[in-house]
């Protein structure tokens, strides 16, 4: 019903196109002025909204330059709070957003911070840190970054999709000519060579930039508030909880499992109340399976922190399944040495452009 309702605001996409290309172009022809700096930053980011797969690829690079003092910023989407914040103890999903929190309680050695101004927040970490990971700034251009890892979804790669906002993309097709490096994410373990030629044709990348696929690889399931580590069981009720983007993926292999599912979905970043989880828990409580969890995204965990909606879940068997992005084997080298040999060869100097 939404996507048949943003159509009517299909009106409206020319004037968003318009903008957006004169934006483009400023920056391109150097009036609006891009900064650089004197470390390597890499950029991960999307021209859609959403559902891509930035923060496992964010996780990826964390994990890949884990012997450099890394800091992780992003814009902390969904906070009620504003400005420059870096992560500690006190934090939550209300004060820094969801994902910068999950990268906090993953990596403790990464500095985690979120500002909506990437300049900003640039300039307040690059003192005391070897290399900067911007998550989801490709369309921030105020900033000049090193690398920008550009990612598609393999279903929705050959697709037709609308600019905003009677679709989802926030900039044309054409944006991709400012990647480095194109990841196909979600993409199956092995990619033939003639899925690849094609899509290379489809995207028609100049030269210098790179392609990769990734996947999927699930984890297993881990208590949101012990940490313990479980398996699903055969014929299991799982209720499943999500606020995500795109659930198709999680949905799709929970559904190679001998588990039933019952499902409540709400959109991306949802901001949980205490009555929708209070309506999860009594119909969890009503169900009679003896054999019955409730599972949720890592990201969506961390919305499930609260105290007031901890004080609802606390004593019930609530898992998060884990996931990594997973480079596939025929790109993996090629991959992480181009981020290897960036982050090691990039010079500290800084310049405007």
């Amino acid at each position: 019903m939404l996507k048949y309702l943003r159509l009517l605001l299909l009106p409206l996409n020319p004037l968003y196109a318009l903008v957006v290309y004169l934006r483009n172009k400023l920056y391109d022809w150097g009036i609006f002025r891009s900064t650089g700096f004197d470390l390597p930053i890499i950029c991960v980011g999307n021209l859609a909204v959403g559902g891509a797969g930035k923060t496992p690829t964010t996780e990826y690079l964390a994990k890949l330059l884990a012997a450099y003092k890394v800091a992780i910023l992003s814009r902390g989407y969904g906070r009620k709070t504003k400005g420059f914040l870096l992560a500690d103890d006190n934090a939550t999903a209300q004060t820094i957003g969801d994902e910068p929190l999950q990268y906090y309680h993953k990596f403790k050695n990464v500095t985690v911070a979120v500002c909506e101004d990437r300049l900003t927040g640039i300039r307040k970490l690059k003192d005391s840190h070897d290399v900067i990971l911007l998550d989801d700034a490709y369309q921030h251009r105020k900033v000049k970054a090193g690398i920008n890892v550009l990612l598609f979804e393999f279903a929705k790669i050959n697709q037709y999709q609308l600019l905003m906002p009677a679709g989802n993309l926030r900039e044309p097709f054409s944006g991709i000519k400012r990647a480095q490096m194109v990841l196909i994410t979600k993409s199956p373990t092995a990619v033939t060579a003639a899925v690849r030629d094609k899509l290379l044709a489809k995207l028609n990348l100049d030269p210098q930039q790179d392609l990769a696929f990734s996947h999927i690889d699930y984890r297993k399931l881990t208590h949101l508030y012990t940490g313990a580590a479980t398996e699903f069981q055969e014929k299991q009720e799982v209720f499943l909880l999500t606020g995500i983007a795109n659930p198709a993926p999680l949905k799709q292999y929970l559904a190679s499992k001998p588990i039933y599912i019952q499902s409540f979905e709400y959109p991306d970043h949802h901001c949980f109340t205490e009555k929708e989880i209070g309506t999860l828990v009594a119909a969890f409580q009503k169900h009679p399976a003896k054999e019955k969890i409730i599972v949720t995204t890592e990201k969506d965990g961390q919305r499930l922190l609260d105290n007031n909606l901890k004080d609802l879940l606390l004593n019930l068997p609530i898992y998060y399944l884990p996931i990594a992005n997973e480079i596939n084997t025929t790109d993996k080298y090629r991959f992480d040495q181009k981020i290897l040999d960036y982050v090691a060869s990039a010079k500290r100097f800084d310049k405007i452009h």
